[in-house]
């Protein structure tokens, strides 16, 4: 969908592309570059970093926009892992541009995954250069990831630009990795910190929420910890979730369950590696590094059928 055609709100579009697509499959566009298949054009694995930046940036587009051709016609949205292309200097960040404008001529929502955190005046540029249409930001983001850690100040200048400019946020409640309850399990005035920022995002959803129910300001809580995910969807409901740890992490289908509505809405679940690098997976290996598309069609296929069968999202299929 052109962008002048596109609904207002953030959180509309996000719904309205969900249900088009009848999945929540959200395809994270992470190109490690150890992981490439060698017909893209960077080498051998143990040679890559010897080359030109300008070959690896130029390994990084072919692959990704092969990608973006596959997925454009199956999922609602991409979600770019910045780092992958920042990596590449500036050479990156002109493939990243390029395929930023891509996706959305295919009618995806962009996702620009960078957990962006400042106070003040700071805060606000990161906002200005990533979020809205290319209009008015060179990067032309749907939605950004966003870290709590500095607190309410450094979160309040994206909340206002993502509102002034029909975008989202997702901020980061609960976290995939291992690591993340050192900091996110403490407990403070009685509660863990995860539930201290879930509180405000769930406020925040409140504020800017569309018509569906829920907000432009989303949640990042991640489908490795399965009771903290029941626990967050009954304390957020209007807030929408991105969910990492599908796949390569450990998640299964019915790990994320939780983290839908009774109408297979309100999330979105993050596939990256186990999508993109597919044709090295063992159910996929039939299809080889030469035929990694049509791998990542088959793993692509494969997710959605899966959250179809074992979790609510099951029921977008009748609801259009």
């Amino acid at each position: 969908m052109p962008d002048n055609q596109r609904p207002q709100r953030f959180i509309d579009r996000l719904e309205s592309a969900v249900r088009r697509r009848r999945t929540p499959v959200l395809v994270g566009i992470d190109p490690h570059l150890e992981l490439l298949p060698p017909n893209v054009g960077a080498g051998d694995v143990e040679n890559r970093w010897m080359l030109p930046r300008e070959k690896l940036a130029e390994a990084v587009r072919v692959f990704c926009a092969g990608v973006l051709d596959v997925v454009a016609s199956l999922v609602p949205a991409v979600k770019f892992q910045l780092a992958f292309f920042e990596q590449l200097g500036p050479e990156g960040m002109r493939v990243l541009l390029e395929l930023v404008a891509r996706a959305r001529r295919e009618g995806l929502l962009v996702i620009l995954d960078g957990k962006r955190c400042d106070i003040g005046s700071t805060a606000a540029a990161y906002a200005q250069g990533m979020l809205g249409p290319p209009s008015v930001s060179p990067w032309g983001g749907d939605a950004i990831t966003v870290s709590p850690y500095l607190g309410e100040d450094s979160l309040q200048p994206f909340v206002e630009t993502a509102v002034a400019r029909q975008a989202g946020i997702f901020v980061l409640v609960k976290t995939s990795n291992p690591g993340g309850g050192m900091f996110q399990d403490l407990v403070a005035d009685g509660m863990p910190i995860y539930r201290h920022v879930a509180r405000w995002v769930e406020h925040q959803a409140v504020t800017t929420k569309g018509q569906y129910g829920y907000g432009d300001v989303g949640g990042v809580v991640g489908a490795t910890y399965r009771e903290q995910l029941v626990e967050l969807r009954e304390a957020m409901p209007h807030t929408w979730f991105l969910v990492p740890g599908f796949g390569a992490q450990g998640a299964t289908p019915r790990d994320v369950a939780a983290a839908f509505d009774a109408a297979g809405l309100g999330a979105i679940v993050n596939n990256s590696r186990g999508i993109l690098f597919a044709y090295r997976r063992r159910e996929f290996e039939r299809f080889g590094p030469a035929r990694w598309q049509e791998a990542v069609e088959a793993a692509t296929r494969d997710m959605i059928e899966q959250l179809r069968a074992e979790t609510p999202a099951g029921r977008l299929v009748g609801s259009l």
